[in-house]
């Protein structure tokens, strides 16, 4: 018996999800939180089947690294992280049908920006089953319909993780193809839909550098991208020591498998001699290791040497690299030649040299006293988020509601004709 044919799976799954995306558009917000919470109800409902299937999906894993495997696990804590994602969405104002912006012509036409729905979204994404729940969320309270295709790692669980979504749209009264996963695990099918130009409005990637190089080089939909996340925390001279130690602790080791983790730590050599020893046995303690560059050894010659490779990896392993530099200015290169223009943080008392660093940063999201892990839709008050952007175009940074919408305009007059 012959395999279906991925384009003609593709356009059966994108038609039915069109359906879906022209009533969801229509739909009020109390049908959509309702939706929203039900889901939620039924993620905490059915915890124990949905902590069964991650458990097919672990037993399965082969050969995956420690934060990968982290990535793929999923605990009770985090299926009710998923769930209060989810009420969290339900709670934000409905992002369709804002008035963006309204201004009245001189002849008296009066012009509004409206938001309206994407439409219909491809999301491929590898071993983390929560972005299941969070951009099926997100894009249903968006009014979008979204097609899923996560890896294959994590099928057992996304799928387990979709049933709760979908029967939140249908208690709600909603159309469940709203929300679909990917009919099939055949990589052909990504192939598919990144060919889908008519069916899908938007691909979104999230998943590692691979997978994101493949989608930008062969979609034909238009691609919001979420890049590797080499993120860089510069520790300048006018540092809190004690501040210092608690932030890059945070921004490396409290999930090292995430975007928004520190890759590079940079001290500034007025204070390195004092601070980074410090820096370095607190991370050590905690089970990181270190590549540093020759001023960094100088101070601390138990580390071993870095390579330009290693400034230049995502490792999301407790893997850090480390560089000393001179001042703002000096960071600044650094980070530009390196970095993947994610997120960057600065730590450090002096107001003025804080601003230089933010102002001169290309990143998506620069913070000032600030673990770098914050980069979160859920941190930023998004309830989720659908990935981080880091392209120039539509979005940067978290992906939430606001980023899900596009606009149309809506123009009333009082029959004025064009001379």
């Amino acid at each position: 018996m012959n395999a279906p044919d991925p384009a003609a799976l593709i356009e059966s799954s994108a038609r039915a999800a069109r359906a879906a995306a022209s009533v969801l558009a229509r739909a009020g917000r109390p049908a959509k939180d309702a939706a929203l919470h039900a889901a939620a109800r039924a993620l905490r409902g059915r915890a124990p089947a949905i902590l069964a299937a991650n458990g097919e999906d672990l037993a399965a894993a082969q050969g995956l690294s420690a934060a990968l495997t982290d990535r793929l696990t999923l605990t009770d804590a985090r299926i009710e992280a998923m769930a209060r994602g989810l009420e969290e969405i339900a709670a934000l104002p409905d992002p369709v049908g804002r008035v963006l912006a309204e201004w009245t012509r001189p002849n008296g036409l009066v012009i509004r920006r409206v938001a309206q729905p994407l439409g219909v979204i491809g999301m491929i994404f590898e071993s983390r089953p929560n972005v299941t729940a969070d951009a099926g969320g997100l894009c249903l309270k968006a009014g979008s319909a979204v097609i899923l295709r996560g890896g294959s790692e994590s099928a057992h669980s996304a799928r387990a993780v979709a049933a709760c979504l979908r029967d939140g749209l249908r208690e709600a009264g909603l159309p469940e193809d709203a929300v679909q996963l990917a009919p099939t695990q055949d990589r052909a099918f990504v192939g598919a839909m990144l060919g889908a130009a008519g069916l899908l409005d938007l691909i979104i990637p999230r998943g590692g550098k691979g997978l994101v190089g493949r989608v930008m080089r062969e979609a034909r939909v238009p691609v919001l991208a979420h890049a590797e996340g080499l993120c860089h925390t510069f520790v300048h001279a006018a540092a809190d020591p004690a501040m210092a130690r608690a932030v890059v602790a945070n921004a490396k080791m409290r999930r090292t498998g995430i975007c928004g983790a520190t890759e590079t730590l940079l001290v500034d050599a007025a204070s390195a001699p004092a601070l980074l020893p410090l820096l370095v046995a607190d991370l050590a303690a905690l089970g990181c290791a270190f590549r540093a560059d020759a001023r960094a050894r100088a101070i601390c010659p138990d580390l071993p040497a870095a390579t330009a490779e290693d400034f230049a990896t995502e490792w999301l392993d407790a893997v850090l690299n480390v560089a000393v530099v001179d001042g703002v200015d000096d960071a600044l290169a650094h980070i530009r030649r390196f970095g993947s223009e994610h997120t960057e943080a600065i730590i450090t008392e002096d107001a003025a040299a804080a601003e230089a660093f933010l102002d001169g940063l290309d990143s998506a999201v620069g913070l000032w006293n600030a673990s770098t892990q914050f980069c979160d839709g859920g941190e930023f008050g998004f309830g989720a988020e659908i990935g981080i952007a880091t392209g120039r175009m539509h979005a940067r940074g978290p992906v939430g509601l606001e980023q899900l919408c596009t606009w149309r305009y809506r123009i009333t007059g009082t029959g004025q004709v064009r001379p």
